[in-house]
């Protein structure tokens, strides 16, 4: 059966296990017998732990037993050092020495042997390729030198070199080792596609982050049709976020050819001419104010938000927000609603409103700009731009006339929008200059009180305890003159309307006993 399976492969290829032999080249590493057996069983790239039948592929007559030991004479040994930092593996040339294979740790190593070996059909085996990991294990494999340079010019180079330092015709093994493998499995793993008819099969059952590894070892190795096979399945299939980051950093360490790249690289970049984040970033943001569908703006809307918050996962720099495309997007809703608002009042003939979508009710068209005007003003406030949005707001007079001819039913929409900027005031979240500040309660304050009813019951996410606390706070951070002439509006319209009205109680206390302070005494009758 295993003569079977080794013929149906392009050309076997040979490895074993065991315990280190007592050679000169490793006299003092000798283990307990207790130690041999723990760290042979440990190994996981052992023939028992072998999950796809490879035990099959190994020649029998290539797997000695422990206790057949022959010595080692100093053979020709190249050694590839594992570059970390560089694109190509190169090889070095050092003195004809023997080295010792093994660790602190675990050894698990093939018995050696001096001699040229042939496999079950013949196959010479006449390249030893040592491994040494990273963590303590070590894999010797015996190989047949002609697949490995046919497919490895690394690998051709080096077997040349041994070649030439071992003369013509010397019947010993080219031994060639590989240190500080980051993983044996993957680098084995590796060696064995140089040995299959269907590497793309192969490559298609290891799965994307084992791909990705096996791709790292064939471009150190150059074996170019590992690293076209492993290109090839990569750019057909999807990747999680940490594949694809394994990806990237692999193009870090190594360069490509760009006919062999190009398929993968379009996933991971985009072309220069739409490479503008700050595009992108606007494209989304009208696309979402645009809108029409109300439960897929919801959505969209906490999905944008989300991408340009502080605390987003994304790189910031990658987030292209740009201060004067927000605002002007703002504008541009705000002058949808001025349109939406004359239509509203009968103030414009029907022809002038094509600009505006006719398909949904006036009044749901004016809630939906006033939503993506909220909506703005919370990326604003994220981002820290929103100072001018209050000098914007209060420049609205067209707004606040037809405000005072609207149905209730439709203009407490903007008083909506005057509720976050009295949130965003009263909790610290504005820092405007105090002309700024009177002049937006000097327009928008008397409509709040009118409209605090309507808000009561379409309160649209809106929390009105912290709306009439955010209120007070705000009035007190203006002069005392304005507080007075404010508060007092407020005390006239609380006591008609009752609950109708904001609550603004606990601010009113505190701007009474101010102005008691300020003005010595101050009576009711003074008032």
């Amino acid at each position: 059966m295993a003569e079977n399976s080794v013929t149906s492969r392009h050309r076997p290829w040979c490895c074993s296990f065991g315990i280190p032999p007592k050679s000169p080249e490793n006299i003092n590493h000798s283990k307990t017998p207790q130690t041999q057996k723990s760290s042979s069983s440990s190994f996981a790239n052992s023939p028992r732990n072998t999950a796809l039948n490879r035990v099959s592929r190994i020649d029998p007559r290539r797997m000695l037993s422990p206790g057949r030991v022959s010595p080692i004479d100093p053979d020709t040994v190249i050694i590839i050092p594992n570059n970390n930092n560089n694109n190509v593996v190169s090889p070095v040339q050092p003195d004809d020495v023997a080295v010792v294979i093994t660790t602190e740790s675990k050894v698990v190593v093939e018995e050696m042997r001096n001699e040229v070996g042939s496999g079950s059909n013949g196959v010479v085996y006449d390249v030893r390729l040592s491994l040494k990991g990273k963590s303590g294990g070590c894999l010797v494999l015996e190989l047949d030198s002609s697949v490995l340079s046919a497919n490895s010019s690394v690998f051709a180079n080096l077997v040349l070199d041994c070649r030439k330092k071992n003369g013509v015709g010397v019947s010993r093994f080219c031994r060639i080792e590989v240190p500080e493998v980051e993983n044996l499995s993957v680098f084995r793993e590796t060696i064995e596609l140089m040995f299959e008819d269907d590497v793309t099969r192969r490559v298609r059952k290891m799965g994307v982050s084992r791909c990705i590894d096996v791709l790292e070892v064939a471009a150190g190795i150059m074996f170019t049709k590992g690293v076209l096979s492993c290109l090839k399945y990569l750019e057909a299939v999807p990747w999680s976020e940490s594949e694809e980051d394994k990806l990237r950093s692999l193009f870090t360490k190594f360069t490509f050819d760009d006919a062999t790249t190009k398929d993968v690289l379009a996933r991971l970049s985009l072309p220069e001419q739409i490479n503008s984040q700050q595009h992108l970033a606007l494209q989304l943001v009208r696309s979402v104010t645009g809108g029409t569908a109300t439960n897929s703006r919801s959505e969209l809307k906490c999905l944008v938000k989300d991408l340009f918050a502080k605390s987003s996962v994304y790189e910031k720099s990658l987030t292209g927000l740009n201060k004067e495309d927000l605002y002007l997007t703002c504008q541009s809703c705000l002058d949808s609603l001025v349109v939406l608002f004359q239509e509203a009042s009968d103030s414009i003939p029907e022809e002038r409103s094509t600009s505006v979508n006719t398909a949904k009710p006036l009044i749901e068209q004016i809630s939906t700009q006033a939503d993506s005007i909220n909506w703005l003003l919370e990326i604003m406030l994220e981002q820290q731009m929103a100072e001018e949005f209050v000098d914007v707001w209060a420049d609205q007079v067209e707004l606040l006339r037809m405000h005072e001819k609207a149905s209730p039913m439709v203009r407490y929409e903007l008083s909506r929008i005057t509720a976050w900027v009295f949130v965003a005031l009263g909790r610290g979240k504005l820092h405007c200059r105090s002309v700024t500040r009177c002049r937006f309660f000097q327009v928008w304050f008397t409509p709040m009180l009118v409209d605090f009813g309507w808000l009561q019951r379409c309160r649209k996410g809106l929390d009105l305890k912290v709306l009439e606390e955010a209120m007070g706070q705000a009035l007190l951070t203006l002069p005392m003159k304005n507080q007075h002439a404010l508060f007092m509006e407020w005390f006239g319209c609380f006591s008609r309307q009752g609950t109708e009205c904001p609550n603004l109680s606990k601010a009113f206390q505190i701007w009474w006993r101010r102005s008691s302070k300020c003005s010595g005494t101050l009576s009711l009758d003074s008032q």
